[in-house]
């Protein structure tokens, strides 16, 4: 009996055939036939994008801090009294001299009248020493009198002459102290809250005194960089006044432009920070004394640097990276070295040149040598 029937002879034959036909073109193509569905052509991603500038940056410290006054003080009365006038208005500006409050000055001008009416007493006295002596001396010259008493009357005149000069001074001291009982401001400032009311009595010892004066024109913005940046600001000293721009919190105002007035003698040991001292015209009036802040020190500028909007900065396991658009459409990541980043912008030290193309938006859905395109084109790398 055959080992196999006649049809099933025939089908083996026909697959031997079609193995070795297939066989015969991978040999000749070296591939096989492709699969329409498997080699349908990928769609490009759509991404934004950016172009990588050329431009000089000002490199930045960046530090926290907070504003001071320039000048502070608390007006107090310099003698006692009952305050019988108030003339400023709380919160307003004044000026250096200007008078803020008054006392009663009764009994001081009164001491100043008796200064005076004791110096013309004194100065009678004296007048009348002097023409003895004047007379004396005649008769002296005549042997009338002795020289003695001539000696006795030019003592006189010399004490006289000196209860004098006394009365001018004691005069002198009680105008002083009238004086006092106008208060005037002694800086300019914008006055705070009045912190006693007309028809008190108040005190030169009084801890409190009558308002708080702040000088707000110019003022201080005090903040703190990590003490591995001190080096670095004194060497940028030496070529000028540095630039210190003033920002909101979130830094995302500008709130004044200012400069850097000094770096503190010491670094605190236990936050390993300095602190230093910018000055600003606030002459827009934005900032106050207590509010905080974010202070940029310019310490040097980069010519020609290349910088790239900051989302186009990516982090992965090896360090930053930025997607590249290639001329063929295609992107690849590229490792990059990030100088700083300030305003919306990274600085690349290294990796990008000016003019190539960046995404910036859409990064999640890249793969290297994926096609894309740009659905937005970024050109404020602030944004």
């Amino acid at each position: 009996m055959p080992l196999f029937g006649r049809q099933a002879l025939v089908k083996l034959i026909l697959v031997l055939i079609l193995v070795g036909g297939g066989i015969l073109l991978y040999g000749r193509y070296g591939t096989v036939v492709p699969n329409p569905v498997a080699s349908a052509k990928v769609p490009a991603v759509p991404v934004g994008t950016a172009v990588a500038k050329q431009e000089d940056i000002a490199l930045l410290l960046t530090g926290l801090g907070n504003i001071q006054p320039f000048q502070q003080t608390t007006v107090r009365p310099q003698v006692d009294g009952q305050l019988v006038d108030v003339s400023f208005r709380e919160g307003s500006e004044v000026k250096a001299g200007e008078v803020l409050a008054r006392l009663d000055a009764r009994s001081y001008q009164a001491a100043v009248n008796q200064a005076i009416a004791k110096k013309a007493q004194d100065e009678a006295q004296l007048a009348n020493a002097r023409a003895d002596v004047k007379r004396y001396q005649e008769l002296v010259a005549r042997n009338f009198i002795s020289r003695q008493q001539l000696d006795t009357t030019q003592s006189q005149v010399a004490q006289l002459e000196a209860v004098v000069k006394g009365d001018s001074a004691s005069i002198d001291n009680a105008r002083v102290l009238l004086d006092y009982t106008t208060i005037r401001a002694p800086i300019s400032g914008r006055v705070g809250i009045r912190l006693v009311d007309v028809g008190n009595i108040v005190h030169a010892s009084d801890p409190n005194g009558i308002v708080n004066l702040t000088q707000l024109h110019p003022i201080a913005v005090v903040f703190s960089l990590p003490e591995d940046q001190v080096s670095r600001v004194l060497n940028a000293q030496k070529s000028g006044s540095l630039a210190v721009t003033v920002l909101s919190r979130d830094s995302q105002q500008v709130l004044d432009e200012g400069r850097l007035e000094l770096v503190d003698n010491q670094i605190d040991q236990t936050t390993a920070m300095v602190k230093l001292k910018a000055i600003s015209e606030n002459k827009a009036g934005m900032l106050w004394p207590g509010q905080f802040v974010n202070a940029q020190l310019v310490v040097g500028t980069v010519k020609d640097a290349v910088t790239v909007p900051v989302g186009a900065v990516q982090r992965g396991q090896q360090g930053s990276f930025i997607w590249v658009v290639k001329t063929d459409g295609t992107v690849e990541p590229r490792p990059v070295k990030v100088g700083q980043i300030s305003n919306g912008a990274a600085l690349i030290e290294e990796s990008i040149a000016a003019g190539e193309t960046v995404v910036v938006t859409g990064q999640y859905r890249l793969q290297p040598g994926v096609s894309v395109v740009a659905s937005a084109q970024i050109d404020d790398q602030k944004k």
